[in-house]
């Protein structure tokens, strides 16, 4: 209950509930061991022991303190090998484009990406190459292609565009 809660909130503890299994789960744990979990870009499965049994899972969402930042609650999600899991990756963009040399400005839309597929066909990152990327082009979401993994975000939306800069447009000009 709430008491109950505030009380281990005070003692530096965390009430979280695992989900996912054969029935939920109710555990605390230490504030400090969320430092590599939530604050990080990285999507990560954590190896829980609770109760001397081991469980893999993943962060599924954490409530935040609207003052203090601090986190309040945590909710973890089992996950299983045999068993699909929805996951937001991070995106890593490899190269240099042609249109950013010229003046342009990359500009990342998305930071993750919404995916679904098995734990052992989910990559680490989803990289992009934008060595080919003119002034004007973009990558979609559904220009991706990552064997063993669905792309949950719709196929429309923009990942990464190099827009025209202000350079750019005056070296145009100039050359004209």
């Amino acid at each position: 209950g709430k008491k109950d809660a505030k009380a281990l909130r005070r003692q530096g503890q965390i009430p979280c509930v695992l989900y996912g299994g054969e029935k939920q789960i109710a555990f605390t744990l230490h504030e400090l061991q969320f430092k590599d979990i939530v604050y990080t870009p990285d999507s990560c499965i954590v190896s829980l022991d609770i109760d001397g049994k081991k469980y893999n899972v993943i962060l599924q969402d954490a409530q935040f303190h609207p003052v203090n930042d601090k986190i309040i609650h945590c909710d973890f999600l089992q996950v299983f090998d045999d068993k699909p899991v929805k996951i937001d990756l991070p995106i890593e963009i490899k190269g240099n484009s042609p249109g950013v040399i010229k003046g342009g400005k990359l500009i990342t839309k998305l930071r993750k990406l919404r995916v679904k597929g098995l734990m052992d066909a989910l990559p680490d990152r989803i990289s992009i190459n934008i060595s080919k990327l003119e002034i004007g082009d973009s990558v979609k979401v559904g220009d991706l292609n990552v064997t063993g993994i669905e792309f949950l975000n719709p196929h429309n939306a923009v990942v990464v565009i190099v827009k025209s800069a202000r350079a750019a447009m005056m070296a145009a000009v100039d050359e004209e």
